[in-house]
């Protein structure tokens, strides 16, 4: 069985939307769904309230995406555990196709499973990932994988079009055996967002564990989600987790030229990128992120401030 966790953060009605799809395509294999509820203003969790079959916790505060999956995970006690987005949905078969696979007594050791997700367009994201590197981040903060994705940590240049292990399954639907969860702690809550996933299946990663994405069974993500509402402070988040990341996870020597690119080159790649496409809005958003940044970085330093 799985209970499903799904995290709102003002994400409107792709929350109802998100619920009833596993309502509705649970096919006899959902045992929970719980919606945890950060602390969201547009109203979003208050539908959930009505809907009997569905738990609605309230953190009563915006503690970030992994410290609420793991609240909701401590809820429930079923053999598998579904992290899935507001933004996301099931659709017919997809969790029939997933256990299938997972209970195949060839695929003992495979911790985490992704699905192929499809946008609002019909068409497949390029939703896995390689393992974060030096070089990843780094040819990502001076644009270079736009041009070559084969360095960046995207594996965008793969069309997703078949069954393959890889190194990192995006968090928008994660599914993770709840004894391999529990032996790492689940997510490092020192991420608010961005990474806590990858953290998690890098760490799954060295405890023996794989992950697959299964392109058999597929879901829809919207993608971007409720993120798009606040861009600068989406950067920000995106840029403190890859400091968090790289000091954790590299070398003294690595994490420190990724901090060095990280402040140095990275705002200089995007103000020009911004200017070319005339984009005032883009060059006030990355600057007002840095702002931020460079406001938390004495906090991290002296304090150990990470969120």
């Amino acid at each position: 069985m799985i209970d499903v966790v799904v995290v709102n953060w003002n994400a409107g009605g792709q929350l109802l939307q998100c619920v009833e799809s596993i309502r509705e395509f649970g096919e006899k294999t959902v045992s929970s769904v719980t919606v945890v509820d950060n602390d969201s203003t547009d109203g979003s969790e208050e539908c959930i309230e009505r809907i009997q079959d569905v738990v609605l916790v309230r953190s009563g505060e915006n503690s970030g995406f992994g410290r609420a999956c793991n609240l909701g995970a401590s809820r429930g006690e079923a053999e598998f555990l579904l992290f899935l987005n507001p933004d996301a949905a099931l659709h017919a078969g997809t969790l029939r196709e997933v256990m299938a696979f997972m209970r195949d007594p060839s695929n003992t050791q495979i911790g985490i499973c992704g699905v192929q997700l499809i946008d609002g367009d019909g068409e497949v994201t390029r939703s896995c990932a390689r393992f974060p590197s030096v070089r990843g981040f780094c040819s990502h903060a001076i644009g270079l994988d736009r041009w070559f994705p084969a360095v960046g940590n995207i594996m965008s240049e793969w069309d997703h079009a078949n069954t393959r292990e890889v190194n990192h399954v995006i968090g928008a639907f994660f599914l993770v055996r709840r004894k391999l969860f529990e032996a790492l702690s689940g997510f490092d809550e020192q991420y608010f967002v961005y990474l806590e996933d990858v953290d998690f299946s890098r760490r799954s990663y060295r405890l023996g564990w794989r992950s697959v994405y299964l392109a058999s069974a597929n879901a829809f993500h919207a993608g971007g989600g409720t993120s798009r509402q606040i861009k600068a402070l989406r950067l920000f988040y995106s840029l403190r987790s890859r400091l968090l990341y790289s000091f954790k996870h590299f070398s003294w020597l690595g994490a420190a030229f990724v901090l060095l690119v990280t402040l140095l080159f990275e705002p200089l790649s995007r103000s020009a990128l911004a200017m070319t496409r005339r984009s005032l809005s883009s060059l006030i958003e990355t600057w007002a992120a840095y702002v931020l940044l460079w406001r938390w970085l004495p906090q991290w330093a002296f304090r150990g401030v990470t969120r």
